[in-house]
């Protein structure tokens, strides 16, 4: 059984602030807010709902330029289709994940599958921003494109954990990162224990989907809706999950500790660079969306 006595001890909860993005789908975000800008290397942790929607209520975000991180989107639930400036098109559905690599630049448009807006459903997921070194602040763009059969189990007494990211329990994830992160969907039966080795190197954080848990060697309590930040440090990360079980996203990534400037869609070093990057796109070095029937010119800026 594992000791939580010796686990990492967890130094904040953060409660996720309820907004709106794209075209006003709603999201649980527990960062950036006014409590926490972010959790280097990660940028940005959004659950997008869940929320079961009627018939012409599904939203999502057209065309919008990324530069200088990388957006990772795990659908839990529903469908969404994508598709960019570079020629990329495609779809993915409940257990897959997109792993797009905005680098110099590209732009992007996320949307809730077409059956999803003509005859509504269920709609979850979670979006992750993290963060380029400086030295990879303008590569190339790419994708990819995880899906659920590919996404390796870690198995154990009472618990498992789909690996999208890095090595967890001696299972590795198909994510190809430029910074070592580890990136897991953990599912833990009520009252059982996980504990998860990490590099004493890395920042690690824990965001509740579902049910609660008790976390560290203090047993701190976090429910739904909430993310757990721990103390870095060669203790493994440890939670003992709660009556219901626990449903939870695990994040570990070792931080790049270099300087940050953001503004909407773009993540860079300086000030200038975010100049740059607006110069860039609205010269129209980044693209636009190729749409059957349209010409570069029907693009609104986003």
């Amino acid at each position: 059984m594992p000791d939580l006595t010796r686990t990492r001890k967890v130094v904040a909860i953060v409660d996720a602030l309820e907004t709106f993005e794209g075209e006003g789908f709603l999201v649980h975000r527990p960062f950036p807010t006014p409590s926490l800008a972010m959790v280097d290397p990660f940028l940005l942790l959004d659950e997008m709902g869940p929320v079961e929607l009627r018939p012409g209520e599904a939203k999502g975000a057209p065309d919008h330029p990324h530069r200088g991180f990388e957006t990772v989107t795990y659908v839990l639930e529903g469908e969404f289709e994508h598709e960019d400036s570079a020629g990329n098109r495609g779809s993915i559905g409940t257990g897959d994940v997109q792993w797009m690599t905005a680098g110099a630049g590209v732009v992007h448009s996320e949307m809730p599958a077409r059956s999803l807006q003509e005859t509504g459903g269920r709609v979850h997921g979670v979006q992750l921003w993290v963060n380029l070194p400086a030295a990879q602040k303008m590569v190339s763009p790419r994708y990819q494109d995880l899906r659920a059969a590919e996404l390796p189990v870690a198995r154990g007494d009472g618990f498992t954990l789909t690996v999208i990211a890095g090595d967890v329990l001696g299972v590795s994830g198909p994510g190809d990162t430029y910074v070592p992160i580890v990136y897991a969907h953990a599912r833990v039966d009520a009252h059982r224990e996980l504990e998860i080795p990490l590099p004493s190197d890395t920042n690690a954080v824990v965001y509740v989907l579902g049910g609660s848990a008790e976390l560290g060697p203090d047993a701190v309590q976090a429910g739904r809706a909430q993310l757990a930040v721990f103390d870095p440090g060669e203790a493994p990360l440890g939670a003992r999950a709660g009556d219901r079980g626990l449903d939870a996203i695990i994040l570990a990534g070792r931080p790049l500790r270099e300087p940050v400037v953001r503004y909407g869609p773009f993540v860079m070093n300086t000030k200038e660079q975010i100049v740059e990057a607006f110069d860039d796109f609205r010269e129209g070095r980044m693209g636009a969306i190729a749409r059957e029937g349209e010409t570069v010119g029907d693009h609104p800026e986003a």
